[in-house]
């Protein structure tokens, strides 16, 4: 495959690849602000799915995504914790 082939490979790859992260923009951004408008459901859905695999016993690194959050170091687990919390807090602070 000669250089101009692979480069035009790469732009469409590229693409494609921006085309899906704009497909997915719109139903993640809905998400997140639903996350943000009711906070007591989404902590109580994250507790029901971990008391569920705790029950099974499923290893935390088997479900997807978790093996990431669970790798990185502790100064980024605080890091975000911090930042849900602040999240939290903020969505409360418009109530009173």
């Amino acid at each position: 495959m000669s250089l101009i082939q692979q480069l035009h490979a790469v732009r469409e790859a590229q693409a494609r690849a921006q085309a899906a992260r704009e497909e997915l923009a719109v139903p993640a951004q809905a998400l997140l602000a639903r996350g943000q408008r009711y906070p007591l459901t989404t902590v109580g859905i994250a507790t029901g799915a971990g008391f569920v695999l705790g029950q099974l016993n499923v290893h935390p690194l088997r479900v997807p995504g978790l093996g990431a959050l669970l790798s990185g170091t502790a100064a980024e687990v605080v890091g975000q914790a911090m930042r849900l919390v602040a999240e939290f807090t903020q969505d409360t602070s418009d109530f009173t």
